[in-house]
């Protein structure tokens, strides 16, 4: 018997043998980010926000593919608040007219540019400019940090909503830029001090004082090795601010002080459609709830990208 085993532990080839006695592989591991993508293609909350904020954006770069109708295009004589007629989808009167005769589908159509170009803009300054003063505040300490927090503390004081009411008021003319100008001079408080207690969690880590022990210069530790693992929360707080800056903007248009006629948005629309309230409520409440789907799409996205980043919450 023991020759027999013998003979067949001979008679396997050596290539078989080799593979029998490697150890198995080991996969790659993934980094933050590729869990992070892993755990959203399986979030319901991700797939869902994710589908309405595409289908905005689309309708907000490429509106002639909803509809053919001229947003700016009024008459009076033949359809002055006209109801809406409800059947026939993605007509020039499938959501009625308002008090100029002018297509509310269009309008709303063609208004989703206007508001989302705002949140997207002043989105992006924000996360820019809150990213660099919180880092630079974390980073350094001493009297740097205490100038530039206290100074965040003083614009983080200013009502948001009351602050932009101030600083629009004081333009002639309030065109798309300076609405965006106006939100992202009062909207950075945030997502700084978000960006300042991580940088004060990282640059404690092993990996920043090895580099600094290595010589790297400031710009390099700042930008290779703590912005990386920093920009995780700020992400987060950013996406879901995008939706209050939506909001921010049909508030500041609705009450008269930020976008005006003829630029194209929800806001306006709004505002508008409030003289109408009691004959025409639909002036009024589609465009409202087209600011509602929208906001609750980036909350949505910004509760699932959370999800994903924050190791606790797996």
């Amino acid at each position: 018997m023991p020759e027999t085993l013998k003979k067949t532990a001979a008679d396997q080839p050596a290539e078989e043998t080799a593979a029998q006695a490697a150890p198995a592989p080991v996969g790659k591991p993934r980094s933050l980010w590729s869990d992070a993508w892993h755990d959203l293609r399986r979030s319901p909350l991700f797939v869902v926000s994710g589908i309405l904020i595409l289908f905005l954006l689309v309708m907000a770069v490429f509106p002639g593919l909803f509809t053919g109708a001229d947003p700016r295009y009024a008459d009076l004589a033949h359809h002055y608040l006209q109801k809406p007629k409800w059947g026939n989808f993605f007509q020039e009167d499938w959501f009625g007219y308002d008090i100029q005769g002018r297509s509310i589908y269009a309008r709303v159509v063609y208004g989703a540019r206007a508001s989302i170009t705002v949140a997207v803009v002043v989105t992006a300054l924000v996360t820019i400019l809150g990213t660099v003063v919180g880092m630079l505040a974390g980073y350094f300490g001493g009297w740097i940090d205490t100038l530039l927090s206290r100074v965040t503390d003083i614009f983080f004081g200013v009502p948001f909503i009351l602050g932009a009411m101030v600083v629009l008021t004081s333009f002639e003319e309030r065109h798309i830029w300076v609405v965006i100008l106006a939100l992202a001079f009062l909207g950075w408080t945030s997502i700084a001090r978000v960006a300042r207690g991580s940088v004060l969690t990282i640059k404690q880590a092993d990996y920043v004082m090895a580099a600094k022990a290595l010589g790297a210069s400031t710009s390099r530790i700042l930008l290779r090795h703590i912005l990386p693992n920093a920009i995780a929360p700020v992400i987060v707080v950013a996406t879901i601010a995008l939706g209050g800056y939506i909001s921010a903007e049909a508030t500041l248009s609705f009450l008269g002080i930020g976008l005006a006629e003829p630029t194209v948005s929800w806001g306006v629309d709004i505002s508008s459609g409030q003289e109408q309230l009691r004959n025409a409520a639909f002036v009024l409440i589609i465009p409202s709830v087209m600011v509602s789907i929208t906001v609750l799409a980036f909350i949505m996205l910004g509760d699932a990208v959370r999800n994903a980043l924050d190791p606790k919450l797996r």
